[in-house]
């Protein structure tokens, strides 16, 4: 706190770190292959869910990727902030989407962890990370 009692402003907001996670797994993605289909796609009303990216693998599926930051391993880092509701609100927002389409593509679920401790940035890349309950 400063002489007038306010705490300091943070380096970076916490929005502002999650666009720069997101930013960071998607290049990682498309480096592995992926094209980018769709980016934060919500579904709409109370209790909906948001996808962070939607991607087409090589092989035709459709992958619905969970971007998670921490910026400390404390509680589990990344990987310990996905729960089931989280998953359920993911699950939610998929079926949302592929009901747009004409004909549903084999699909999964991955999730990318990006865990930063200062200037370093870690991305780990688990496929088919869960399943639709």
């Amino acid at each position: 706190m400063d002489f007038l009692g306010k705490r300091p402003k943070p380096a970076q907001s916490t929005t502002a770190r999650g666009q720069q996670a997101e930013d960071a797994a998607l290049a990682h993605l498309l480096a592995r292959g992926l094209k980018l289909v769709e980016r934060n796609y919500r579904t709409q009303g109370r209790g909906g869910g948001e996808i962070d990216l939607i991607l087409r693998d090589r092989d035709g599926s459709l992958v619905f990727v969970e971007v998670r930051s921490r910026n400390t391993e404390r509680f589990g880092g990344a990987a310990g902030s996905i729960g089931r509701l989280k998953q359920q609100r993911i699950v939610l927002a998929a079926r949302h989407y592929l009901m747009r389409l004409a004909a549903a593509p084999p699909c999964r679920f991955d999730v990318v962890l990006v865990d930063s401790c200062g200037n370093q940035m870690r991305i780990e890349w688990l496929q088919a990370a869960f399943e639709a309950l």
